[in-house]
């Protein structure tokens, strides 16, 4: 098994499906108002890097960060289809993301997830995420959590 990460348009029908269960994930989990998920649209823009994970050529999980404009970024769209769990494909997507942070010079990268998300948690806070209050333009919600992790 072959697994590469690379930085690709967001725009494929595979991620398009991808994004798709995405949606129906975070749907089954959360409220409307407590889904805070960016379209296709917002992921090609130019502050974006949308990261790619291809097992043997065909994609299995995608990412991206978005650049906040004060020297920190963002991860959203983080999602592994649920075919190609167990095989640590989050932990390279994670891998790949922190190392384009560091290429970025960014001092910080930041999330937010639900709290229904234990693995995500888990993943999250492995890689030295901490919790914070939330940022940008995010409200106060029970349902989320706010993390951040320093790069510099």
């Amino acid at each position: 098994m072959t697994v590469t990460i690379a930085i690709e348009p967001p725009r494929q029908s595979e991620i398009l499906r991808l994004l798709e269960l995405s949606d129906a994930y975070a749907a089954s989990l959360y409220p409307a108002e407590s889904n805070h998920l960016v379209d296709v649209s917002t992921l090609e823009k130019p502050t974006v890097s949308f990261l790619v994970a291809r097992k043997d050529g065909s994609i299995v999980g995608c990412c991206a960060l978005v650049e906040a404009g004060d020297g920190t970024a963002e991860i959203k769209r983080m999602f592994v289809d649920p075919e190609a769990r167990g095989l640590k494909i989050g932990k390279l997507l994670m891998d790949a993301l922190i190392e384009r942070g560091r290429a970025l010079s960014l001092s910080a990268i930041r999330l937010e997830t639900g709290i229904h998300q234990p693995e995500a948690i888990g993943l999250y806070r492995r890689y030295g995420f901490v919790e914070i209050e939330p940022f940008g333009a995010y409200k106060p919600d029970p349902l989320s959590l706010f993390m951040e992790r320093r790069l510099s």
